[in-house]
């Protein structure tokens, strides 16, 4: 089933501080495709959400709709600061915006689009501090951590860049570089020209379920240098395209039922497994999956027998690589 474009991500992180210029770019969002024509577009929703209760007329961030390009496009001086904070007191103030994702443009106001991300702005009641002030964590990364989430199945795409847009806007004294360190062989592709990272084919759950990958960063300031490394996650996310099998084709299993049997005597049992799914809660939703019926006519038998289902977690290895799955027991 075709579900469209979707990110990768869900929620952003970004910091704005006080009187820094219009035009600043802030963040770059991502999407992937679900089939190969589509062309994503991007749009935001014209209200900042300061709390539950509390929303205020977005007149200060916009996104490029075919990019996804999140940018300063109005100065955010004190008065703004404090207009938008929950008390003039606080040092800082978080914001949230709604990026939303089509594969048709989007109308001037239109809020409904079903695929939507969180993009969280902590305001700063101060200027940005001088880029030689800053750490190499935090001239290289965000405080978010680098996970993903990508569908199986579905077509390669550029799912991230690593440089920070407004690092490299206002710190272009400095050289900040990267690399992707990884196995030999993952589906992943680091451009060094553009700082984006690319999925280069379709993944499949059932093989992989997870990717652990390492983005090293190096800042160069003169003859100074400094280098910063953390995790890189790619989590693969199902598709439940795989049937259910069972162990060594073992179809069949025979029930001896002798005199005098107490009632709760397990006459036989028949394993299942299902490499594409895992237990879910609520957990009437896993047991629904696959329910155990005794088909028959006769009424003493479905009067005096009857099927129990239990399941558990287990975990395969394809490849070498563990991928969780649940074990069926009837």
């Amino acid at each position: 089933v075709a579900l469209g474009l979707y990110f990768p991500r869900r929620e952003y992180l970004e910091n704005v501080y006080i009187d820094e210029p219009a035009g600043v770019p802030l963040l770059h969002i991502h999407a992937l495709k679900d089939s190969h024509k589509e062309v994503a577009h991007f749009h935001l929703c014209q209200n900042l959400i300061i709390s539950q209760a509390r929303s205020h007329e977005n007149n200060w961030f916009q996104i490029r709709e075919k990019t996804g390009l999140l940018y300063l496009s109005k100065s955010l001086d004190r008065e703004d600061f404090n207009m938008l904070s929950v008390g003039n007191w606080m040092p800082l103030s978080k914001v949230m915006l709604y990026v939303f994702l089509s594969s048709h443009p989007f109308q001037e106001k239109e809020c409904d689009s079903a695929t939507r991300t969180k993009v969280f702005l902590s305001l700063i009641n101060a200027t940005a501090p001088a880029c030689s002030s800053l750490t190499a964590r935090q001239l290289c990364f965000t405080e978010m951590d680098l996970s993903f989430h990508i569908k199986e199945n579905k077509p390669p795409g550029t799912f991230h860049q690593l440089q920070l847009p407004s690092v490299h806007h206002l710190c272009q004294n400095l050289s900040i570089s990267y690399k992707l360190l990884a196995a030999e062989g993952v589906p992943f592709r680091y451009n060094e020209n553009t700082t984006s990272v690319r999925v280069t084919q379709s993944l499949d759950r059932e093989e992989r379920e997870r990717y652990e990958l390492i983005a090293k960063c190096t800042v160069r300031e003169g003859f100074r240098e400094m280098q910063v490394e953390v995790p890189f996650l790619v989590n693969v996310l199902d598709e439940d395209d795989s049937p259910p099998f069972l162990p060594n084709g073992t179809d069949t299993a025979d029930a001896v039922v002798e005199f005098n049997r107490k009632e709760g005597t397990v006459l036989s049992t028949l394993t299942v497994y299902d490499a594409d799914t895992t237990p879910i809660y609520p957990l009437e939703s896993s047991r629904k999956k696959y329910t155990g019926t005794i088909i028959t006519d006769d009424p003493w038998i479905s009067e005096t027998f009857r099927v129990e289902h239990i399941f558990d977690e287990i975990h395969f290895t394809p490849n070498g690589s563990q991928v969780r799955g649940t074990r069926h027991e009837y």
